[in-house]
């Protein structure tokens, strides 16, 4: 009775998280850069910037930059999604970057002729940064993610039931090797398959590897700390909150604003962060992800070896 009641309310948690976060994207706030324009042209750009955060019921974050150039390093750094700028002709231009965020630039793209058009401009919208034509949804990443997420905590679980007499170290060693291989077998069935996108493959086979071995260490320590319960806590972290709240699907400036703070410092987060960085923005990558995805690997192991000797196992 206990299970089948823990069962049902997961299946409406579950249900329900997803819904929350991906059903209904609504933008919270959206980084734009602004090059700064001569005096008879800023007043344009800011009444076009004005009606599209009206016509967005949001709040357009504007990043102030001296040139298009230092906005386009913006876009490249990926502190914003997109650059508004008075064109020829005192035409508005509005360049977005779908690598940044492919539900942002759908959103800016829906909303900025409307918005150009209440103030008496036109505009053009265009993409400087678009995705791979083999993933125009740019979905790929997060489903490569998922992958890893999923088959990590699950190749943890089958060692518990199959091979419970491993020695810790042995256990760690037996999911950083089949961490390994999913990683490569990933990159083989998305890149040289299917073509669906061209990945870089060391970092992408690495980035992979350690979110695989992260989520099995994940479960590997829920399961020193609640036994047969482990998959509860582990299912929550992973699944409930990390998944939807990775930005793979939604982007995080339209997700929900606790899953936008608190996604990219969870193991799924941070492997899309890193995988997206690796793959688009190559010149422009970050530490945190991986120090994100380092600290939960650490922290599992910590207590996991930390248990073990407890128990002299």
């Amino acid at each position: 009775m206990v299970i089948s009641l823990i069962l049902a309310v997961s299946a409406g948690i579950f249900a329900g998280s997803y819904s929350y976060a991906m059903a209904d994207p609504t933008p919270r706030a959206v980084p734009i850069a602004v090059p700064e324009e001569p005096a008879d042209g800023a007043p344009r750009v800011r009444a076009f910037l004005d009606a599209l955060d009206r016509g967005l019921d949001s709040s357009i974050e504007r990043r102030h930059v001296a040139g298009y150039q230092q906005a386009v390093d913006e876009i490249e750094d990926q502190s914003a999604f997109a650059v508004i700028r008075l064109g020829e002709g005192e035409r508005l231009e509005l360049d977005l970057a779908g690598a940044a965020g492919a539900s942002v630039a759908e959103v800016l793209e829906r909303a900025a002729p409307e918005a150009a058009r209440s103030v008496g401009s036109e505009i053009t919208v265009r993409d400087i940064k678009p995705l791979h034509p083999g993933d125009p949804r740019g979905l790929a990443l997060f489903y490569m993610n998922l992958a890893v997420i999923v088959c990590g905590f699950l190749g943890a679980i089958q060692l518990g039931v199959h091979a419970s007499r491993l020695r810790p170290w042995e256990r760690i060693g037996v999911i950083a090797c089949y961490s390994l291989l999913g990683g490569v077998c990933v990159v083989a069935a998305v890149d040289w398959l299917l073509g669906a996108v061209p990945l870089p493959f060391p970092q992408t086979w690495l980035i992979l590897a350690g979110t695989m071995f992260t989520a099995g260490m994940v479960f590997t320590m829920f399961d020193t700390l609640f036994r047969r319960w482990a998959l509860l806590p582990t299912w929550g972290l992973l699944m409930l909150l990390g998944n939807p709240s990775s930005g793979g699907a939604v982007s995080w400036p339209l997700l929900p604003s606790l899953f936008g703070t608190v996604g990219r410092w969870l193991p799924p987060g941070a492997s899309v962060n890193a995988q997206h960085a690796a793959v688009y923005f190559p010149g422009h990558q970050h530490l945190q992800p991986y120090l994100v995805l380092a600290g939960w690997s650490a922290l599992s192991l910590a207590v996991f070896l930390t248990g073990r000797r407890r128990r002299g196992r």
